[in-house]
């Protein structure tokens, strides 16, 4: 016979004790009130999100020093700039926030017998181990290859905010998707307002940059910004779903029968961004605390960092 730790997920059955010890030990909940700062040690993970923050801090440059500061229009400029420079730190913080939350770990090498012991298990009841990670599997979550470690709600690692995206830190992952999504459409939208002001007027009277260099950086930015708005733009759309669905993009592709209550629509969205519907649901700012960042290495060891 197989051991409890070997049982398919299908008859595996959620403990009403793993909840709160463990949530106490993982740390953060949704909104990233949590104690500590999570970062993924992965050389693939922090070149994807150097590259990401690159990316932006370049269309920034662009925007503002090749379209906007040799403007003419004050106030076309003071608007544009202010609006442009305003989403941008959203989106950074927002990935920030992402990156440096825990995605909602189980903790690992509980699955001791002294631990086992104090479920006090009913006779038939079982519970899923994790072989990679010897934790004890909450019902929905999933281990991740990259991070090493099982995730609550996991719906899929994402190398581009070097993380997994889960259960605390999925609000901040669709507010990552949507502001790069706005910046890259007002970054298309000004570079065409910019190709079509300076082709009826001396290319030296629209920048300070040679033209050949101002055509150049601008051809860039348009590439980039269609890049990141297609796949931001989807990425945003799938997270959606997801949340008024409540089903991981991991559940979907596995097909797997929901043993849970599900929240759908708004239920599902209230669960995510935090009660009712207001502006707190578009801050990625809210939660944050500002604490000493003592960075310490996991008890267990592994790829990530706690603070």
């Amino acid at each position: 016979m197989q051991s409890s730790g070997h049982r398919l997920r299908d008859v595996e059955q959620h403990h009403p004790l793993l909840g709160g010890e463990e949530e106490s030990e993982a740390g953060a909940g949704p909104g990233g009130e949590g104690e500590r700062v999570w970062f993924i040690q992965d050389g693939c993970g922090m070149v994807c999100a150097f590259m990401t923050w690159f990316l932006v801090l370049y269309a920034d440059f662009v925007v503002t020093f090749v379209m906007l500061l040799p403007s003419k229009n004050f106030w076309y400029a003071l608007a544009n700039g202010v609006a442009f420079n305003c989403l941008a730190v959203l989106a950074l913080t927002s990935h920030l926030r992402t990156m440096l939350t825990d995605p909602g770990a189980v903790p690992k090498g509980n699955a001791t017998k002294e631990y086992m012991d104090s479920l006090q298990l009913k006779p038939g009841e079982v519970i899923y181990k994790c072989p990679k990670c010897c934790s004890i599997k909450p019902e929905r979550a999933h281990h991740c290859s990259i991070c090493k470690r099982c995730i609550r709600k996991m719906d899929h690692h994402c190398p581009w905010v070097n993380n997994c995206v889960g259960e605390n830190n999925q609000r901040f992952f669709v507010l990552f998707t949507m502001y790069i999504a706005l910046i890259s459409t007002h970054a298309l939208v000004l570079s065409g307002f910019q190709f079509f002001t300076c082709v009826k007027v001396q290319w030296s009277e629209c920048s300070d940059f040679s033209p050949p260099v101002a055509v150049m950086l601008m051809i860039f930015l348009c590439l980039e910004a269609l890049l990141f708005l297609t796949f931001t733009a989807v990425m945003f759309g799938t997270q959606i779903h997801s949340i008024c669905n409540d089903e991981t993009e991991i559940e979907r592709l596995k097909n797997e029968k929901p043993t849970w209550e599900r929240r759908v629509r708004w239920e599902g969205m209230k669960t995510v961004f935090g009660g009712q519907p207001s502006l707190l649901w578009i801050n990625p700012f809210a939660g944050l605390r500002l604490r000493r960042l003592l960075i310490t290495r996991s008890r267990k060891g592994g790829p990530e960092f706690s603070v």
